[in-house]
């Protein structure tokens, strides 16, 4: 039992009703596309038939063998050159380059350089021991004593300088800062704020007469260009567009329309040459294979090519049996030959065990001992 809601199914979308021009278009357009498009549309499925004919026939056999010419030509050559020329040679050269530099230069390095290093190493070790006690023992107690004398100096000029500085702060302080300040609060601002005030009233004229001219502008741009460029739009624009669009919409469903009648058109078309041509060559052909080749065939199969081929298998069997005897003839002879020079081989030696071959079955006049085995 299905417990699963059924979907919805979707519903048709209701078509916007036509006008009278569209259905007093579309039949007329619709006849003279059809006229024009069958012949396209029958010469285009003529070209796509021959192009798969000749795709299948010639051009992918051509691209295959313009493939494996190209492939010999190309690259098997290049092929056999890296592998069997200069890849040996890359390896000979890299055995000689690391015998001829890179042992050289490892021997060099370890016999040489390094105990050069280590003695060199050894001496800066040395000569910077004698530097540091210098340091320590002489330069470091004449830095002290110059130091000492330093600071003595720079305390003197410290005292002499703190007493100018007040000097001059004070004379700076009362002949400049306070006459300037004096001048920006009693003169500067008040002029400055007179300025800015005139500033603004000028900015506002300004920018009401920017305004009532923008104003005006923009009403005489309105009624000259707006409304009429709108009227011309609105009631003639408009509905042409309109009906170029209902021509072209038209148009365009004729072609579709008249490429599919078209389209069914030439595959009638194609299967009515088809069958023709089925029974003007296909079949006679056909019923000549059937009837008269055929028969010929079995003819010469059992008359001609079956003997022949009995005759050539007894040929190869004689021949085999022929080769035969005459490797067991070559075979014989050698071992003639080799018994007259060298002699007999030696046979080897049967020794006799004590043991049994097979185990045999145990009886009471038997023993299994060494010492009273029979």
């Amino acid at each position: 039992m299905d417990l699963e809601k059924p979907s919805p199914q979707p519903q048709p979308q209701p078509q916007p009703p036509e006008g009278c021009l569209a259905v007093a278009i579309r039949i007329p357009v619709r006849i003279v596309v059809l006229v024009l498009v069958v012949p396209v549309r029958v010469l285009w499925d003529a070209l796509v038939v021959m192009g798969r004919f000749l795709n299948d026939v010639v051009l992918r056999p051509l691209g295959r063998a313009l493939l494996w010419i190209g492939r010999a030509v190309f690259v098997w050559p290049f092929v056999g050159l890296w592998r069997y020329l200069l890849v040996p040679l890359a390896k000979g050269l890299g055995w000689l380059g690391h015998v001829l530099v890179v042992v050289p230069l490892v021997w060099l390095y370890r016999y040489l350089l390094t105990p050069l290093g280590h003695a060199l190493a050894w001496g800066t070790r040395g000569i910077g021991a004698a530097l540091a006690w210098v340091y320590a023992r002489v330069l470091t107690p004449i830095g002290h004593g110059v130091m000492w004398v330093l600071r003595g100096v720079g305390a003197a000029f410290a005292a002499l300088g703190a007493g100018t500085y007040a000097v001059v702060a004070w004379l700076v302080w009362y002949l400049l800062v306070v006459p300037a300040v004096r001048v920006y609060e009693w003169v500067l601002a008040p002029v400055g704020r007179a300025i800015a005030w005139c500033a603004r009233g000028a900015v506002w004229c300004l920018s009401m007469l920017v305004t009532g001219v923008g104003v005006a502008l923009y009403w005489i741009a309105r009624v000259l260009l707006v409304l009429p460029a709108l009227a011309v739009w609105r009631w003639i624009l408009a509905p042409v567009g309109r009906a170029i669009a209902v021509v072209a919409r038209e148009i365009g469903e004729a072609l579709g329309h008249a490429w599919r009648i078209a389209g069914h058109i030439s595959l009638a078309v194609g299967r009515f040459l088809g069958t023709l041509f089925r029974w003007i060559f296909v079949e006679p052909v056909r019923w000549v294979y059937r009837t008269v080749l055929t028969p010929v065939g079995h003819v010469v199969r059992d008359a001609v090519l079956r003997p022949a081929a009995e005759a050539a298998r007894s040929v190869g069997r004689a021949t085999r049996q022929a080769l035969a005897a005459a490797r067991e003839s070559v075979r014989q002879a050698r071992a003639d030959f080799r018994r007259m020079v060298f002699g007999e081989p030696r046979q080897p030696q049967v020794m006799e065990r004590r043991e049994p071959e097979a185990r045999e079955t145990r009886t009471l006049g038997s023993s299994t001992t060494a010492l009273t085995k029979d």
